[in-house]
């Protein structure tokens, strides 16, 4: 019997390095900060701001909650604990599902650098949306079969991509640095410009920062696949955010200090600021390197949120809640391999959706409007549970926030309150988009349709395992 149960559940293989660097892979996306550059310096205080009033009740919650109950499917089996079937089901479907329209930005983004190893033979095809569909399906592609083949394989695009990060932003640092010295700073840091705006459209940008800091409870997922998951998950988390707020606020500083915002976008920003800091310091051959390496990164955090996510159908399979086969793994490689199939397939739907009836940067924005707003649904049941698990006594190995249950309270109700706010600013289109209205409707259809086919899946599943109970009744009565 015990042979049988673990041939149902995966292997451990995640060790704390390989524990730390996923969670910077999943942690850090260098997309952001050239979208924080091209806001300018005010954007500094807003990543503290969002560190302090996101990341960190985030992952308080994250230590305490997969501490209490260190399973296989984290804020799945965190949000059925606190309020039932229901909402442990929709929190795992909204979270999968936020990473469809998640696969294709981000790989929009590394496509987008990819164009700079070769910037004036491949400048054509910055506007090309063909090159971005193809290189997306085929990356996505990448990802997906090394992770079917197992977290011991899919580990090194993972561990790859989280090295990767380190180098570029070294690079941009060191660069921005030397431009500083010689040019002085391409920004005006003062009271007045680091002040962040209260303009509407100003504090809708806060929300994409704040998302920024999401990915901190991606391990917790695969807590049976994680060595000595109850003393690894808090050190790398702590480790792991100071970094990922270092690269994005050190990150931020220096493209300021190497060209002006007006000069940055969301979608090239970084690698751009690689591009003109090292012609004007006299080091251009230092850009396809960093173009490479930015994009071998978000290829790594792709595959690590195909890894993480998986978990969650791979739960609810075994649970009945989805058809029996996403809680079969793979007879080889002990994957969930229907899930991560079931991904590529729909992450791939999503690229054609995304870039329908607008431009290349128009099907990014869409893309991360959706993607923050079922990215953050799932943080509303997390911090949700966090309060109301706190009646539930803890045991001799949960690792408590640091002043006990009341702060503990008070800490999830700021990460609610900042996750609540999150999620409706990013329903307002930005204000650069030419056609605002087919966005807004885009985002909003996009969200509603996938709730009700979650609620939807969620009652076919319940109806389903009381058919199989009451078949399996009448089987083993007499005749």
């Amino acid at each position: 019997m015990a042979e049988a149960e673990d041939s149902k559940r995966p292997k451990r293989v995640l060790g704390f390095r390989d524990l730390l660097l996923f969670y910077v892979v999943t942690g850090i996306s260098l997309r952001w900060i050239a979208t924080a550059a091209a806001a300018g310096p005010s954007s500094i205080l807003i990543w503290i701001g969002a560190w302090f009033c996101f990341y960190l009740p985030l992952a308080f919650s994250v230590v305490e909650l997969s501490s209490r109950y260190p399973n296989e499917g984290g804020l799945y089996v965190w949000s059925k604990r606190a309020f039932g079937d229901f909402s442990g089901f929709m929190s795992a479907w909204t979270y999968w599902t936020s990473n469809l329209p998640y696969f294709p930005a981000v790989l929009y983004f590394a496509a987008s650098n990819i164009i700079f190893i070769r910037e004036h033979a491949w400048a054509h095809l910055s506007n090309n949306a063909t090159f971005y569909i193809v290189f997306s399906l085929l990356t996505l592609s990448l990802a997906t079969l090394m992770n079917v083949v197992g977290l011991d394989v899919g580990r090194w695009l993972n561990n790859a991509g989280a090295l990767a990060m380190w180098i570029p932003v070294c690079i941009v640092i060191v660069l921005g640095l030397i431009a500083w010295r010689r040019y002085g700073s391409a920004t005006a840091f003062t009271v007045h410009s680091m002040t962040p705006s209260t303009h509407f459209n100003d504090i809708i940008f806060w929300s994409v920062l704040t998302f920024a800091f999401g990915g901190c409870e991606t391990a917790s997922f695969m807590g049976e696949e994680i060595k000595s998951a109850r003393r690894a998950i808090p050190s790398a988390l702590l480790l792991g955010g100071v970094t990922v707020a270092f690269c994005y606020i050190a990150g931020t500083a220096a493209i300021l200090l190497a060209i002006p915002s007006s000069e940055a976008n969301s979608l090239q920003g970084l690698v751009q600021a690689v591009s003109k800091t090292a012609w004007r310091v006299g080091f251009p051959e230092v850009l396809p390197v960093a173009a490479f390496l930015i994009a071998l990164s978000n290829i790594g955090a792709c595959g690590a949120y195909l890894a993480a996510v998986a978990r969650l159908p791979f739960v609810a399979g075994l649970d009945r809640f989805l058809p029996r086969a996403f809680g079969s793994l793979h007879r080889r490689w002990k994957t969930p391999w229907v899930a991560l199939l079931t991904q590529f397939v729909l992450g791939a739907i999503f690229i054609f959706l995304g870039q329908a009836g607008t431009s290349v940067k128009g099907a990014y924005d869409v893309l991360v409007s959706m993607g923050v707003i079922f990215y953050f649904i799932p943080y509303l049941y997390l911090f949700a549970a966090m309060i109301k698990l706190q009646r539930e006594p803890a045991g001799p190995d949960v690792i408590r926030m640091p002043g006990g249950k009341r702060v503990a309270i008070v800490v999830a109700c700021i990460g609610f309150i900042t996750t609540a706010l999150t999620i409706a600013l990013s329903l307002v289109p930005p204000p650069d988009e030419a056609n605002r209205l087919l966005a807004l409707l885009k985002v909003v259809g996009g969200t509603a349709i996938l709730l009700l086919l979650g609620a939807w899946l969620y009652v076919a599943g319940k109806r389903r395992a009381a058919s199989s109970a009451h078949n399996l009744r009448h089987s083993m009565v007499p005749r």
